[in-house]
């Protein structure tokens, strides 16, 4: 399923939003589909780019990734866990649909790159899967910001130590790169995810759905054939400053050197789709923390029963966990959450709940809480771990890994022995008898 199938099964669904009318893309743009957030808002025509159009919201709830892997939206995780530990070789194809048009150079001020809040630095690419080759470990894609500063050339933010970054490091001269954009939904999310070197995320794709790759035009760098837009280019060693910009937390980034993409070619469809994705909101937040539920879940499987894990919208989808277990033991609480911050470096809080609470309803969570815990026996206090550096309440020194202290809370019913709770029905609710409805609501 490429973007335009996805569109074409949203609307199918009644999910769709349409906007025919013209739209910036300076700040107005990003400013309507900021209020469809949740909803795929397909705008169709852009002021000063005619030809293309922009699509926002494909990735906004999980309903949109199930439609795309042919799943219901609680199997998401196990399809996941499942295209992680088993990649598939992604096959080559010659002709592709993302090169039917193609420019060397090319012009970045023909693409409808948003500039998305007015204290932005400026017009940023943010649903672009960056390809690169590291001369060691090989292949790697993930996703990187990039801040157009002119008709040639990006900075792109790249964070410390990750993929990107140590294959740069490792290259004296310029590093070749392809930037994708216009995915589809099951390479949106391999994309976001964080394999052991030497595992290209393309493969992980390729377990979920069909992936072809397509050579690049100007270098050897393989590409998503099903995407909508490339942009091929050199990562040089030249430096510049990049940011401000409003990122995960919704709050804005600081200012860094980060170094500059020299664009070499662009290539894309004949009819091309550009994918806004809107920093902070519910496309980028279910992108960043989706793909790490498999690794809390994994984590959480070798110490408990573990049945399914959520990375919560309101802990910007990347601080907050919910985890379901079923319990064995008294401690089983505890293990899980030691477990899951291992699963997951970033996350800050986390909790463990037993098989009847609802972890993606956040008030079911809550009544777990009210009614399981007590403070001095059930939350558990980590001091000065290392932690995201999108949390702004952190410790950030530069060049150093942010640190944070951490908390997990154990919501499952106490058990009073190794024997279980001596009274589990104090702690489950109480349930109204079922009724008919219609036998009261008819005349």
């Amino acid at each position: 399923m490429d973007i335009s199938d996805f569109i074409a099964a949203a609307r199918e669904k009644g999910w769709l939003i349409t906007i025919d009318r013209p739209v910036d893309p300076e700040l107005e743009l990003a400013a309507a589909a900021y209020a469809l957030d949740g909803r795929p808002a397909l705008f169709t025509d852009i002021i000063g780019h005619p030809g293309w159009r922009v699509l926002s919201g494909l990735a906004s709830a999980r309903r949109h990734f199930a439609l795309g892997l042919g799943c219901a939206p609680d199997q998401l995780l196990f399809r996941l866990a499942d295209a992680f530990a088993r990649p598939q070789p992604a096959p080559m194809v010659g002709e592709a649909p993302c090169q039917e048009v193609t420019h060397r150079p090319g012009n970045l001020d023909d693409l409808p790159i948003l500039k998305h809040l007015p204290a932005d630095a400026g017009r940023y690419i943010t649903a672009g899967v960056l390809i690169t080759r590291d001369p060691e470990t090989g292949l790697n894609a993930s996703y990187h910001r990039l801040l157009q500063l002119d008709a040639h050339r990006f900075a792109a933010r790249l964070v410390e130590n990750r993929g990107t970054h140590s294959a740069w490091m490792k290259t004296k001269d310029n590093l070749p790169v392809a930037i994708a954009i216009g995915l589809p939904p099951h390479i949106l999310l391999a994309a976001s995810m964080s394999p052991a070197p030497g595992v290209f995320e393309m493969d992980i794709a390729q377990a979920l759905a069909p992936t072809p790759l397509t050579r690049c035009l100007t270098n050897e760098l393989p590409v998503p054939a099903q995407a909508q837009l490339v942009l091929e280019g050199r990562l040089t060693h030249q430096l510049t400053a990049e940011g401000p910009f409003v990122d995960l937390t919704e709050t804005s980034d600081i200012v860094r050197q980060q170094p500059i993409i020299e664009i070499d070619a662009i290539s894309h469809r004949r009819e091309p789709i550009y994918h806004a994705l809107l920093p902070g909101q519910l496309e980028h937040k279910l992108l960043m923390g989706m793909p790490k539920e498999p690794n809390i879940y994994a984590a959480v499987q070798q110490v408990a029963d573990v049945k399914n894990v959520h990375i919560t919208p309101g802990g910007a989808s990347w601080l907050h966990a919910v985890v379901q277990i079923v319990k064995h033991a008294p401690d089983d609480g505890r293990k899980a959450i030691e477990a899951a911050f291992r699963g997951h470096g970033s996350l800050k809080h986390v909790t463990i709940v037993d098989e009847d609470i609802d972890i993606f309803d956040s008030d079911d969570v809550e009544w777990a809480i009210a009614t399981r815990v007590q403070a001095g026996r059930d939350v558990m206090i980590l001091r000065d771990r290392p932690a995201s550096s999108l949390d702004p309440s952190a410790r950030h020194i530069p060049g150093q890994k942010s640190r944070s202290d951490k908390a997990g809370v154990d919501a499952t019913i106490p058990w009073d022995d190794a024997n279980g709770p001596t009274h589990p029905e104090r702690f489950r609710r109480i349930a109204f008898p079922e009724i008919d409805l219609a036998d009261y609501l008819t005349k």
